[in-house]
C-alpha cells in the first residue's frame, strides 16, 4: 500500500487490513527503499549489510525474513525451526533508517555486547530505542569496517524487557 510509504518515525505502518499478498508487497517496497536499494545505509561511519544468506535463501530475502517475521514457539515454549509472520516487527519497518542514522540520539541506548550464539562468542552492538522499546541488532564484520544488519523488532514481551536491560548491565566499553 502506497500510504505506508509515507509513514514516519514513530508512526505504525497500516498493515491489519491487507490481505497477505497486498501486506508482503508494502514491506517489501518499505525495505527495498530503506535498506535494499540504499547505498547510504550506514551506522557509525560503517557500512550495513544483510546478514548472510541461509539455506540457499539470497542474502536480502533472509533479511526480510528477520525483519517482519520471528521463530515460532511449540505451546510449550520452544522453539520451532519455522518463522511466522509478526505484525508488531513489521509495523515499525520503517524505524530501521530512522535508528541507525541517529536521528534522535536522547531516546537511545547503544552498546555492544558479547553474546553466546550457538556455543560461539559473538560481539553485537545494540540500538535500543528505550521509549518506543525497540531494537536493532547488529553485528561487526571480523574486518571491523562494515556491519551486518541481523534483526530488529519491538520488545512486546517481557523476558525481551529484562534481557536487554542486563545486557547493557553487561556491556562492553567500547561499541564496536
Amino acid at each position: 500500500m502506497p500510504i505506508n510509504l509515507l509513514k514516519q518515525y514513530a508512526d505504525l505502518l497500516e498493515l491489519a487490513h491487507l490481505e497477505e499478498r497486498a501486506r508482503i508487497q508494502s514491506l517489501r517496497g518499505i525495505f527495498r527503499r530503506d535498506i535494499e536499494e540504499n547505498e547510504n545505509l550506514c551506522f557509525k561511519k560503517k557500512q550495513i549489510r544483510p546478514i548472510k544468506k541461509a539455506d540457499g535463501e539470497p542474502a536480502m530475502q533472509t533479511l526480510f525474513h528477520h525483519l517482519t517475521t520471528r521463530m515460532d514457539e511449540s505451546e510449550e515454549g520452544k522453539k520451532i525451526k519455522r518463522r511466522i509472520f509478526e505484525m508488531d516487527r513489521s509495523k515499525r519497518l520503517h524505524w530501521i533508517l530512522f535508528h541507525v542514522e541517529e536521528r534522535k540520539p536522547e531516546t537511545l541506548e547503544i552498546f555492544s555486547y558479547e553474546d553466546r550464539i550457538d556455543r560461539q562468542d559473538k560481539i553485537r552492538t545494540y540500538i535500543y530505542d528505550k521509549v518506543e522499546e525497540y531494537v536493532i541488532i547488529l553485528e561487526p564484520q571480523r574486518s571491523g569496517r562494515d556491519y551486518y544488519l541481523l534483526t530488529a523488532y519491538y520488545l512486546n514481551e517481557v523476558r525481551g524487557k529484562k534481557q536487554i536491560k542486563q545486557k547493557m548491565k553487561k556491556k562492553l566499553p567500547t561499541i564496536y
